[in-house]
C-alpha cells in the first residue's frame, strides 16, 4: 500500500519494490503489538531481507495505530514519528526498546506525570539508540508550537498515520494487511512455523 515519503523508515523489512505488501499496525502500549514486533525482527525481517527465502517478494510496512484509549499512545507515537524525522536510521531499533519498556508507558505508571515529563522520559529513551545531535532534533520536534493548539514538529505525520488508519477501518493493533486486505488469520502468537505456512500460500511470485 502507499506510503508517504518522509515515513519510508516505515519499512522494516524487504525492498520497496517488492510485489508483495505485509501492513502491520502496531501501537507502542499495547502488549500484542509488542510481541508481534519481536516476531517481526526474528522471524520476518530475515526471510524479507537480502538472502531470505522471500527477498525482493515481500515487504513489511509499520503502521502506527494510535489507540487513545491508552492514554500515552499519542505520545509515544510522536515519540517514534521524532525518531523517524531526526534518525530515520534508528526508527526500527527505537521501536525495539520501545516496546521492550512499553510498561513505563502504561496508564498506571504514568498517570502522575504531565506530558513533559512524559516526553522527556520518552527523549531519554531515544537517547540510548540515537546519536547526541539527533536527541536535540528529537526534543525540539516534540516542543509545543507557539499556538495554543498548534502541536508540535510531527503533527503533521501523526495525522497522516491516523486518516491512513481510519480510511482503511482499523480499529485494533496489531491488525495485519495482506496486499491491502486485512489478514484476520494473523495472530501476535504466530511462531516460525505459522508465518512459514501463511507465505507459503500467499507469496504467488
Amino acid at each position: 500500500m502507499a506510503l508517504q515519503p518522509s515515513l519510508r523508515p516505515l519499512m522494516v523489512a524487504g525492498s520497496i519494490d517488492a510485489p508483495h505488501t505485509l501492513d502491520i499496525f502496531l501501537d507502542y502500549v499495547c502488549p500484542f503489538s509488542a510481541k508481534i514486533a519481536l516476531v517481526i525482527d526474528g522471524v520476518l525481517k530475515p526471510l524479507f531481507e537480502s538472502g531470505g527465502k522471500y527477498a525482493g517478494k515481500v515487504k513489511a510496512i509499520i503502521r502506527l495505530q494510535v489507540q487513545p484509549w491508552h492514554a500515552t499512545s499519542t505520545l509515544t507515537h510522536e515519540s517514534a514519528l521524532a525518531v523517524i524525522r531526526a534518525s530515520p536510521e534508528h526508527f526500527w531499533s527505537y521501536s525495539l526498546l520501545l516496546f521492550k519498556n512499553q510498561g513505563d508507558y502504561f496508564d498506571i505508571p504514568t498517570s502522575t506525570l504531565t506530558p513533559l515529563q512524559i516526553r522527556e522520559n520518552l527523549a531519554k529513551l531515544a537517547a540510548q539508540v540515537i546519536p547526541p545531535t539527533a536527541v536535540e532534533e528529537f526534543k525540539e520536534l516534540l516542543k509545543l508550537k507557539s499556538t495554543p493548539n498548534g502541536g508540535n514538529g510531527v503533527t503533521d505525520d501523526l495525522k497522516y498515520t491516523i486518516k491512513f488508519s481510519r480510511q482503511n477501518s482499523i480499529h485494533v493493533s496489531p491488525t495485519v494487511l495482506w496486499d491491502g486486505l486485512v489478514a484476520n488469520e494473523v495472530s501476535s502468537s504466530w511462531g516460525v512455523k505459522e508465518w512459514s505456512e501463511f507465505l507459503t500460500a500467499k507469496v504467488k511470485v
